[in-house]
């Protein structure tokens, strides 16, 4: 591998995580425009491995504002971020396939008798599957998964 594909390489990997944290990001915010604005024109989501659903980037983000309004307070974290570039042999490629963990704190919307906010925290963790494309504007996401490993629910 020469120096120049050794620094695109790391260029690569430098963009395609910064897609991955805009996704956190844009879902915490609540920014749909800017998690639509993620994906690649096809790009599909799938939520039913955490109960959620299944489809285009613009089905998911009406249905995450929606769904959201439930958590007025989240702070979404991915770690753990494993990038396989596709290799073109020695020379990276437009594909990248992106495992990674991620932890869910939210806090759910509930006041008690008196109005003030009561609510419990519900925290989530699991692993996404990204499979990444790079495009003209560069890195995109052309399917996320949610692979949902536990969860802590309120007792309510």
């Amino acid at each position: 591998m020469t120096q120049r594909v050794a620094l695109a390489t790391v260029l690569d990997r430098l963009a395609i995580d910064e897609v991955i944290t805009g996704y956190a990001v844009a879902v915490d915010d609540g920014a749909w425009s800017d998690y639509g604005a993620l994906f690649a024109e096809d790009g599909r989501a799938d939520y039913r491995g955490a109960g959620g659903i299944e489809g285009t980037a613009q089905e998911l983000a009406r249905w995450l504002a929606e769904t959201m309004r439930l958590f007025p307070v989240r702070q979404h974290l991915i770690v753990n971020r494993r990038v396989e570039l596709e290799d073109l042999g020695g020379y990276p490629g437009d594909r990248a396939h992106v495992r990674a963990d991620y932890l869910n704190p939210m806090r759910l919307a509930r006041q008690d008798d008196t109005g003030a906010p009561s609510a419990p925290d519900f925290v989530t963790g699991g692993r996404y599957t990204f499979e990444m494309l790079r495009a003209d504007p560069g890195w995109l996401i052309r399917t996320v998964t949610v692979h949902e490993k536990w969860r802590r629910a309120p007792s309510v």
